[in-house]
């Protein structure tokens, strides 16, 4: 790609491919720099935000986590990724499609509206990967995913928080029950979904695989990504991420932390293995920059992104459907 293009190709540059030389410090700050563009046309993945945190339950914030990690991948789009070494937008097609607006002082519109959003992106072809914003967002992005690929689907789950204390308000906003409600909706099968790093207790998992902080700890990744490909399969999965996942000495900057969770290098250990997976959506939530430091929340986020991106070009690559259409 071209070297004539020199900043803000976000805006300038034409093709859906490639890269070009931009100062890490200035520029429209898109995510990893791809263009801006709301064209779906020939596009293998959209990548959005949806800025919402009334549906938090104790600290806000998530709402400026978009902004956040898409600012926090400049040095992404200046280097080939580690460990990879290629560049990914070489044969994947990734546009920044902007934020998901919705009004946020009507609350029941936001969910069908974040619903709407999602199926726009999935009726091309393309496949979604986007960032929060609370948690709860994950919800109506499944309904989505669930229409398009049919139900219920896998989840591979990371957070500390299992997300599936009861309620059956169908109106209510809780970045705490919405995986409740997805098992009861059928969007999901507990039985074929796992989630990652739990340490905070619930007397019903519903029946979810749970792979806990300490026995990832004490198994390691290889362990733990055995486990994940066992549970999972081929099935059509969708991959969610929350932030807080993390320990807060690697992730400060969100809503609900808790000791004891994994190291950023776990989890981009865990995220660079997934390739035998048939990701059809995923999405990073819980960044809320203004419990950050240093970015660093923001920079785990935009990392564990950036290796999802990777992963599904080397799907593509390898003719496993990662291409827009598929």
């Amino acid at each position: 790609m071209s070297a004539e293009i020199k900043g803000d190709g976000a805006i300038r540059r034409q093709s859906l491919y490639g890269s070009n030389p931009e100062n890490t410090y200035a520029g429209v700050l898109s995510f990893m720099r791809r263009n801006y563009s709301r064209d779906l046309t020939g596009v293998d993945v959209a990548i959005s935000g949806i800025p919402l945190d009334l549906s938090t339950t104790f600290r806000p914030g998530a709402r400026l986590g978009p902004a956040a990690v898409r600012a926090a991948s400049v040095q992404l789009a200046e280097l080939m990724p580690f460990p990879w070494g290629f560049d990914p937008f070489g044969e994947l097609a990734v546009i920044d499609y902007g934020d998901c607006w919705f009004d946020a002082h009507n609350p029941l519109t936001i969910a069908p509206t974040i619903v709407e959003h999602a199926r726009t992106i999935l009726a091309s072809g393309a496949k979604m990967l986007t960032f929060g914003g609370d948690h709860f967002i994950t919800y109506p992005l499944l309904k989505a995913h669930a229409e398009k690929y049919g139900k219920p689907l896998s989840l591979i789950h990371f957070d500390a928080h299992c997300d599936t204390w009861a309620d059956d308000n169908p109106d209510s906003l809780n970045h705490g029950t919405m995986f409740y409600k997805a098992v009861k909706e059928g969007l999901i099968d507990p039985a074929t979904s796992v989630q990652v790093g739990i340490r905070t207790w619930n007397e019903d998992f519903l029946g979810f695989n749970v792979i806990d902080a300490p026995w990832v700890h004490a198994n390691g990744t290889a362990a733990t990504m055995e486990r994940i490909l066992s549970i999972v399969g081929a099935r059509p999965a969708y991959l969610t991420f929350d932030i807080d996942c993390l320990d807060p000495a690697y992730a400060p900057g969100t809503g609900t932390p808790v000791p004891g969770g994994l190291t950023s290098a776990q989890a981009l250990a865990l995220v660079r293995a997934m390739g035998p997976l048939n990701l059809v959506g995923m999405d990073v939530v819980e960044v809320a920059p203004p419990f950050d430091h240093s970015e660093i929340t923001a920079l785990a986020a935009a990392h564990l992104a950036a290796d999802m991106l990777c992963v599904l070009r080397n799907q593509k690559v390898a003719g496993k459907g990662a291409a827009s259409g598929a």
